[in-house]
């Protein structure tokens, strides 16, 4: 991996699309044991999967991983904790609800 250039891997991958009232979640599972590491990017081929409520539905697709270059995944690391304390802003309203 070179400091500017970025390389492409494809993987197998497995979709997991889950659309419950306990757990409405999206996951992507690399078959053959790639991991993704920060500034990464990846895109699944295929058809949106769209999950009917009270189901979890799986179909093995193909994905494109581009890794970041070095310089990319070094600014990623410096700069990923400002981005992650922007999504724990939260605030308190003294307003009860009766």
């Amino acid at each position: 991996m070179g400091l500017f250039t970025r390389e492409k891997e494809t993987a197998p991958c497995t979709v997991e699309v889950s659309h419950k009232f306990e757990s409405l979640h999206a996951h992507v599972r690399f078959n053959n044991g790639a991991v993704v590491y920060p500034g990464d990017e990846v895109q699944v081929h295929g058809p949106e999967i769209m999950a009917p409520y009270g189901e979890v539905v799986s179909e093995d697709r193909t994905a494109t991983i581009m890794r970041a270059s070095a310089l990319e995944r070094l600014w990623t690391r410096m700069t990923g904790d400002f981005e992650v304390m922007e999504l724990c802003e939260f605030s308190f309203s003294e307003e009860a609800t009766l």
